[in-house]
């Protein structure tokens, strides 16, 4: 659970200016997490979520580190991966991933934070990633690489 919810809070930070722990508090509590201020400041910190200034509207809002930020950070989104994915398939140079459902865009996000050379791009919905490569030899080693983390 603690992975999932924390899955979602990237998913959030993501597709909405949240300003506040209180606005990811009840981000979180509209979509049926039952959860307190305390948990998600835990999450926050264990995300190492930074605030940055948005261009659009000139607040500090939530968002993943930077790339180059720690370790743990990329460990914790493959462990998010790993929670929220049910199912690889590669053909080509795609891969399709089943995850647990609302948990695609998550996944997605995981897969492009990792920074894979190879990706080309992703797509996520609700409980499907597409993942395009570079061509098939990428994608087949994506799909292995990915089936590993799994385990």
């Amino acid at each position: 659970m603690k992975f999932q919810r924390q899955a979602k809070i990237l998913e959030l930070i993501d597709r909405f200016e949240i300003e506040t722990q209180e606005e990811l508090t009840d981000h979180l509590r509209a979509i049926g997490y039952s959860t307190t201020q305390a948990t998600v400041s835990r999450d926050i910190k264990e995300l190492r979520l930074i605030k940055s200034l948005s261009t659009e509207t000139g607040k500090y809002k939530y968002t993943a580190a930077a790339a180059g930020a720690a370790d743990s950070f990329t460990t914790r989104l493959r462990n998010i991966f790993r929670e929220c994915v049910t199912d690889i398939d590669a053909a080509q140079n795609m891969v399709v991933i089943k995850t647990l459902p609302g948990l695609g865009q998550a996944a997605a996000m995981a897969i492009d934070a990792m920074r894979a050379v190879d990706v080309v791009g992703t797509l996520g919905g609700d409980d499907t990633v597409f993942v395009v490569m570079r061509d098939t030899e990428s994608a087949e080693r994506f799909s292995r690489q990915a089936h590993d983390i799994l385990k």
